[in-house]
C-alpha cells in the first residue's frame, strides 16, 4: 500500500500556468509546466510562471516531468524549469519533443535528458509505472497519463475532446480508457475549462467549412491570426485553400519554424507549392498567416495596424480573421484592435460564438470520461474555481459521491493512504514568478508597484551638487519631472519643491558634514507630502545628491 500526494503549483483557480505533482511514496512525478499571459496591470511583465522553489528543494525525489502537449499554458515554463533543474528527465511524445528541442535551442539551453515516449507503452519505475495514452486535442500526439500504483491508477487528463471522427495523430482510443477504468482508478484529474458549456464540444471545434466560406467570399488578401502551436487549426486553414489559386505567406520565425517541423515530420499535410514568399505579399489574393507570441498577445496584428510592420500594410480590400482563442484578460485589447481595423475599412471575420478554436471538454465530454474511468475520487483541475466547482457537479451527476470530489487551490495537498483520502491541512507556499525580458529572476511586487506609480503618477527627479570641502550647494537643486505635471504651467509648484529641497539640505548639513541618507529621505517625505497636498498625486520621487571638489 502507498502514500500518495497530489498537488498543484499552478493551474487551479486560474487560466494557464499548469503544473501538477503526484508523489508516490515520496517519489515525485511532475505533469506539465506551463505559463500564463501577464494581465495588463503587470506593467512590463512578459509572462508568468509557477514558483519552482518546492521542486528545487525536492529535486532528489523527482522521477521526471511528463508533458501532455506543447501549448504554452502546459509547456511554456519548461525552459525556465530546465535552467534551474538541468538534470531533469523530461518525457514527451515525438511531436512535443520536436517543439521542446526547438524552444531549448532558441533559449540556448541544453536539455540533457529528453525521452521520446509512445502512447500505450508503459514506462516502469520499480514500485509504480506510467502509462501514456493518446488524447484528442488541437495538438498532434497529445497524451494523457495513468500512474499505476498498488492502490489504483492516478489519471492526468489536461486537455481533450471526445470525437470519434478524429484520426491519426489526433485519435483517442476510448477502448484503452475503458480498459484502464476496469483495472481500477483511484483518482481522476480532469480539466475544467469548458465545464460550464452544455453538450459535447464536437463538432463545434471543427472550423474548416467556416474558413472555406471566408476564402470563397473574399477575393482580396486574407490575414489569419493563429496560435503557432494550434496545428489542427492551421491544417484546417490549408484544407480550406485546396484548389484555390492562392499563395500562403507565413510570417514570423516561430510560426515558420513550427510549420516546417510539422511538414517535415508529417504532422501537417500541405502542398508545399502553395507556400509563397515575401514577394507574394502585394499580390491581391495572397493569404497571410501571422501568430501571437507568449510575451505579447496580438502583437503582430497590432504592429501591422499601427503601420510599424516592415512587410505588411493594410488595405481596404483585406480581410482579417482571428483564428485563435480569445482570453478574458485581453478582451479590451482585442475589442480595441477590431475597432481600429473597422476604422481602416478592413473586413473582420471572427469565430462564430457557437464554434471554438479551443479543443476542451464540455459537460457531456467530462461526464463520459468519468463513466469510462469510473474513478473512486475525482479532482477537477485546470481553470478558474467556478469551473472546477461545475466540473465536480458533473462528476456528482454521474455517480461520484460528493465527499469523493476534491476541490483544491494551488499549494494545497490531497493525500491518499492505503487507497483512501485522508485529512491533510498542510500547504506548500506557491507564488507567481513574473518574467520580464530575458531575466529568469522574479520581477517582484515592489518593482510592479513602482511601475504602477510611474504609469499613473509619473516621476520627479531632484538633483543637487555640493562642495566636498564645506558642503555648500554649488548647483541646484534642479527639478525634472516626467509624466507628472507640465512644467511651464506649474512653475509655482516646482519653485516650492526647490525651496523645500534647499531647506532640507541646509538642515542636514552641519560643521562641514552632510547626512546624505537623511537628506534623501527627508526630501522624499516632505516633497511627497507637499505634492500630494497640491495635486493629490503620488509621483515616484528620486533624489540625486553628489559632491565635488572645487
Amino acid at each position: 500500500m502507498s502514500k500518495i500526494d497530489i498537488m498543484s503549483l499552478g493551474g487551479l483557480n486560474e487560466n494557464g500556468k499548469n503544473l501538477y505533482t503526484v508523489s508516490v511514496d515520496n517519489k515525485i512525478l511532475i505533469f506539465d509546466c506551463g505559463m500564463k499571459y501577464a494581465p495588463d496591470k503587470m506593467y512590463g511583465v512578459d509572462y508568468v510562471i509557477p514558483d519552482f522553489e518546492y521542486l528545487i528543494s525536492h529535486k532528489n525525489d523527482i522521477v521526471g516531468l511528463f508533458i501532455s502537449h506543447p501549448h504554452h499554458e502546459n509547456m511554456g515554463a519548461l525552459t525556465d524549469l530546465v535552467k534551474v533543474l538541468p538534470d531533469l528527465h523530461v518525457y514527451a511524445s515525438n511531436y512535443t519533443s520536436k517543439i521542446i528541442e526547438y524552444e531549448c535551442e532558441e533559449e540556448k539551453i541544453k536539455i540533457k535528458n529528453l525521452h521520446v515516449i509512445d502512447a500505450h507503452k508503459r514506462i516502469d519505475f520499480k514500485t509504480f509505472s506510467v502509462f501514456p495514452f493518446s488524447v484528442t486535442h488541437s495538438s498532434p500526439e497529445t497524451l494523457g497519463f495513468a500512474v499505476n500504483t498498488p492502490d489504483g491508477a492516478i489519471i492526468y487528463m489536461a486537455d481533450f475532446v471526445i470525437d470519434p471522427t478524429m484520426k491519426g495523430y489526433y485519435d483517442m482510443d476510448l477502448g484503452k480508457l475503458a480498459y484502464i477504468g476496469k483495472q481500477g482508478v483511484l483518482c481522476l484529474m480532469a480539466e475544467s475549462v469548458f465545464a460550464e458549456k452544455k453538450g459535447h464540444t464536437s463538432p463545434n471545434h471543427k472550423l474548416e467549412s467556416f474558413f472555406k466560406k471566408i476564402v470563397d467570399k473574399n477575393e482580396g488578401r486574407i490575414i489569419f491570426s493563429v496560435l503557432p502551436l494550434h496545428i489542427y487549426t492551421i491544417q484546417e486553414i490549408f484544407n480550406a485553400l485546396k484548389d484555390q489559386n492562392r499563395k500562403v505567406v507565413i510570417m514570423g520565425k516561430e510560426l515558420h519554424t513550427i510549420v516546417s517541423i510539422c511538414v517535415k515530420n508529417g504532422y501537417l499535410d500541405i502542398d508545399e507549392n502553395i507556400i509563397g514568399n515575401l514577394t507574394d505579399l502585394k499580390v491581391s489574393n495572397t493569404v497571410i498567416l501571422i501568430s501571437n507570441d507568449r510575451e505579447s498577445p496580438y502583437a503582430n496584428i497590432n504592429r501591422i495596424l499601427s503601420g510599424r510592420d516592415k512587410f505588411v500594410t493594410l488595405e481596404k480590400t483585406d480581410t482579417v480573421c482571428f483564428a485563435e482563442p480569445s482570453y478574458d484578460a485581453y478582451e479590451k485589447l482585442i475589442v480595441k484592435i477590431m475597432n481600429e481595423l473597422a476604422i481602416k475599412g478592413v473586413n473582420i471575420e471572427s469565430i462564430p460564438k457557437d464554434k471554438s478554436v479551443r479543443h476542451h471538454a464540455s459537460s457531456e465530454d467530462l461526464m463520459m470520461l468519468v463513466k469510462l474511468f469510473n474513478p473512486k475520487y475525482y479532482m477537477p483541475i485546470k481553470g478558474e474555481y467556478r469551473y472546477q466547482v461545475e466540473n465536480g457537479n458533473l462528476a456528482y451527476k454521474v455517480g461520484v459521491p460528493k465527499e469523493n470530489i476534491i476541490l483544491k487551490e494551488n499549494g494545497y495537498i490531497a493525500t491518499f493512504k492505503d487507497g483512501n483520502l485522508v485529512e491533510n491541512y498542510d500547504r506548500v507556499f506557491v507564488d507567481d514568478i513574473l518574467i520580464d525580458g530575458k531575466s529568469s529572476e522574479d520581477v517582484g511586487d515592489v518593482v510592479l508597484k513602482d511601475r504602477e506609480l510611474l504609469s499613473s503618477n509619473g516621476l520627479v527627479l531632484i538633483s543637487a551638487t555640493l562642495s566636498k570641502k564645506d558642503k555648500k550647494v554649488l548647483v541646484g537643486p534642479e527639478i525634472i519631472t516626467r509624466g507628472f505635471i507640465y512644467d511651464k504651467d506649474n512653475k509655482d509648484i516646482l519653485d516650492e519643491v526647490k525651496k523645500i529641497s534647499e531647506t532640507t539640505i541646509e538642515e542636514n548639513t552641519h560643521n562641514k558634514y552632510a547626512d546624505y541618507v537623511k537628506i534623501r529621505n527627508d526630501i522624499r517625505e516632505k516633497v511627497g507630502a507637499y505634492l500630494y497636498k497640491e495635486t493629490e498625486c503620488k509621483p515616484v520621487i528620486l533624489t540625486v545628491i553628489q559632491e565635488i571638489e572645487v
